[in-house]
């Protein structure tokens, strides 16, 4: 799953439903097979399967079928979304039943009457006999817990990445989805006892460091998760010393506090250790790549994107996209422009949001000299889309703001101004980012070059106008305008969920 190749994930497929075969099992309840148990032989209940496996079993298919749904997810495609979210509504389905389940046995074990028992103290009573002639200890429910907690929280995670346009057909399919809910079932499961514990905290890992920052969904605080993701680090440091995944996720945090050197250094003590693991080692030279260009040291950039433009076979046309720009800015014009050429040979999923980009992005440069300075702009570009600017030190930005002052492309005009206001509010420069994305939002060249740039300077002006209380008004307006007034343009699911996080955090402060 971590490599997104098509061929590796269509295998990741094959083997989750493979899984599922092996465990399906009868649609009876475990307490309905405990009565059965009580009324049968010792035969006839030695030869069925135990409570305990019963509900493993459960467990693990609708573990299968959230991987699925995320699979289906990572495509990013309104048909993928769709299916996902038929797949997730059998998973809710088994999560729930199971937590009712062992609920249930949980009481049973509580309810151990000593002395005379009523009729319904008698059948609570050999319920629980069966259960603990089963081996449903207390120990063996937490265990359990911890099982389906993992994936329980992980079904609401999966939730909170479907863009809201589609959030009204998931709850439609009969569940909800509650990211705090999904984080505290994540938080039980990696303390528990479960063989799973490892991977709960991975994934809490994965949502606090890349999840929260990358789609905003807690608005401008660019340092939300942080201390949560540190002190699941700090708890954990001691257990997993030498873990290549880890330290990833150290240099994720140092990223996103800025300590670029510091997160390059961890990422490259990952890439040692993972010498063996080569999808793990991929995710290690792509934040190389990003933390090199953060800090415009594009030679580096270049290095770690070429390695993966070879190695990788996600999304090559990306990867040859990201070398071509880092080596134009580098002032090798010559050597971009082959791989500029390069790119709409390697593009493979029409589908795909990234690899479309990618592809008229190259287009352009193959008909355009790529000039240093565009391709400085084109790396600032592609920091702004995938939230790296926020990272960036206030002498990097700087550097950025004159690298972008620098461009004169008439074509360039109304990308020029986004970037620069995106800049001006990492800066903390708020009049100036408030000018840049008014006059970016009214530049109508953008509208046959780059389709993005209107609704994404709406967003970011709206979101400028939510922090003073005299202009959220109108700052809810232009979300509001950037969400319903614009289609068809690169990366409008992403921007989407960014409006609604937007929104819906004004509604925690503001109640409607």
């Amino acid at each position: 799953m971590m490599t997104f190749e098509e061929e590796k994930m269509q295998l990741a497929c094959e083997d989750l439903r493979t899984t599922e075969r092996l465990c399906e099992s009868e649609e009876a309840g475990v307490i309905e097979t405990l009565r059965n148990k009580i009324r049968k032989s010792a035969d006839a209940r030695r030869s069925a399967p135990s409570v305990v496996d019963r509900l493993q079993r459960q467990i693990i298919v609708a573990d299968c079928q959230v991987y699925l749904a995320v699979l289906a997810f990572v495509k990013q495609e309104l048909s993928a979304y769709i299916k996902g979210g038929w797949i997730l509504r059998k998973a809710w389905k088994i999560y729930n039943k199971c937590y009712l389940d062992i609920n249930a046995l949980q009481e049973l074990h509580q309810r151990r009457p000593a002395g005379p028992r009523s009729p319904a103290d008698a059948a609570n009573h050999n319920h629980s006999a069966a259960a603990a002639e089963e081996g449903v200890s207390e120990e063996t429910l937490s265990r359990l817990r911890g099982a389906v907690s993992f994936g329980y929280g992980l079904f609401h995670l999966c939730i909170s990445m479907v863009p809201p346009n589609l959030l009204k057909v998931i709850n439609l399919l009969g569940f909800p989805g509650d990211r705090h809910q999904g984080l505290s079932s994540l938080m039980y499961a990696s303390e528990s006892k479960d063989m799973k514990a490892p991977l709960a905290t991975l994934a809490l890992l994965w949502y606090h460091t890349v999840v929260r920052p990358f789609f905003a969904l807690d608005g401008s605080d660019h340092r939300a998760g942080l201390a949560e993701a540190k002190e699941i680090l700090r708890r954990k440091e001691a257990a997993y010393p030498n873990s290549s995944l880890f330290l990833f996720f150290k240099g994720r945090v140092q990223r996103l506090e800025c300590q670029i050197n510091s997160a390059l250094a961890s990422f490259h003590a990952a890439l040692e250790l993972a010498v063996d693991q080569r999808e793990i080692q991929h995710v290690c030279l792509y934040e190389i790549g990003w933390c090199s260009m953060i800090e415009l040291n594009f030679q580096d950039a270049f290095g770690s994107f070429e390695r993966l433009k070879n190695e990788s076979r996600w999304s090559q046309c990306y990867y040859a996209y990201l070398t071509a720009v880092c080596q134009g800015a580098t002032g090798d014009a010559d050597g971009a422009q082959a791989v500029f050429k390069e790119v709409p040979r390697l593009f493979k999923r029409k589908n795909n949001q990234i690899e479309q980009f990618s592809v008229k992005k190259a287009e352009r440069f193959r008909k355009q000299r790529p000039t240093r300075a565009l391709c400085v702009l084109a790396s600032v570009e592609v920091l702004y889309l995938w939230k790296a600017l926020p990272n960036c030190s206030a002498p990097s930005l700087q550097r950025m703001s004159q690298a972008c002052h620098e461009v004169d492309d008439a074509a360039a005009v109304g990308l020029k101004l986004l970037l620069l206001g995106a800049i001006h509010k990492c800066l903390g420069n708020a009049e100036d980012a408030a000018q840049f994305f008014q006059r970016a939002a009214r530049d109508e060249l953008c509208r046959q070059n780059n389709l993005y740039i209107q609704p994404y300077a709406l967003y970011e002006l709206g979101c400028l106008l939510l922090d003073r209380p005299e202009t959220v008004a109108r700052g809810r307006a232009l979300l509001l305008q950037a969400k319903e007034d614009f289609s068809g343009y690169d990366f409008e699911n992403r921007l989407h969920v960014r409006i609604h996080a937007a929104l819906a955090s004004l509604r925690e402060l503001v109640p409607q």
